[in-house]
């Protein structure tokens, strides 16, 4: 791809992008800007990935075709109104943060720029993110189709109306932790049960992902999916049976209900 992108903060999720994307081999680290005010963590990244860093996020505007603002939601406006006289009018703005919709963006730089909201993920990291991708109006398809390209190198990408951010969040944005959790706890289950503490997370991390893999590979529903696996009277059902009984599936709606509404509240 023959555009320049640049990062306004270098915090985890826009690390993992940078690294996603440079993975892929779509955008050369030449072509990468990154501005941030910790200089350790400049020199860090740097070293590490070879693209292009400055303490002035200015400086890195006047430098990019895109920009993706990996900053704090709590800072989103200080660096907006920092960088506003700085954009170009075909400059692609990106924002990455839970809570900043894209109505909050145009009512500092302008409702005559190209923004796209987003919500991707830290998998990205390793090059199967999940990322949602919202343009204003003023987005044509050339563009969108550039965005998409972007967050597709180090994942997968879906196209959807602003309204169901909130949704994405808890089902995308936030869910790694949650499986993290999980993947944890089966792992001290498997430790309970006498396994060494290495292997443990190496099969159920294993056993998650290529669960996930059945999921999206074979398109069946993931309770067709769940039936297979459980056998009349086996141990399958009987620990399918334990989580139901300790509300397994409640317990996960209502978490990311909570989930919901904190970000529709931020």
């Amino acid at each position: 791809m023959n555009k320049k992108i640049g990062f306004i903060g270098s915090g985890n999720m826009g690390s993992a992008m940078i690294k996603g994307i440079l993975n892929s081999e779509l955008i050369l680290s030449e072509n990468i800007y990154v501005s941030d005010i910790n200089e350790n963590k400049l020199e860090a990244i740097k070293k590490e990935l070879g693209v292009n860093v400055t303490t002035k996020s200015k400086e890195l505007v006047k430098n990019v075709d895109i920009i993706i603002l990996s900053v704090k939601p709590n800072i989103y406006s200080m660096v907006l109104n920092e960088i506003k006289n700085e954009l170009k009018y075909d400059m692609l703005v990106i924002t990455i943060a839970a809570g900043i919709s894209i109505d909050f963006v145009e009512d500092i730089i302008g409702n005559d720029k190209k923004i796209i909201r987003t919500m991707p993920n830290t998998p990205a990291l390793v090059g199967e993110g999940m990322a949602a991708i919202c343009p204003n109006k003023n987005i044509n398809d050339e563009e969108l189709n550039i965005v998409k390209n972007i967050f597709e190198s180090f994942g997968k990408a879906e196209v959807v109306k602003e309204y169901l951010i909130d949704s994405v969040i808890a089902v995308s944005g936030s869910s790694p932790a949650y499986v993290f959790k999980f993947i944890e706890a089966m792992a001290d289950g498997a430790v309970l049960g006498g396994m060494p503490r290495d292997k443990a997370y190496k099969f159920a991390a294993q056993a998650v992902l290529g669960s996930a893999k059945m999921v999206l590979e074979t398109g069946m529903h993931p309770a067709v999916l769940k039936d297979m696996v459980c056998s009349p009277g086996g141990t399958t059902i009987e620990a399918i049976a334990s989580l139901e009984k300790n509300g397994f599936s409640g317990t996960v709606i209502e978490a990311m209900k909570e989930c919901m509404n904190k970000s529709r509240n931020m």
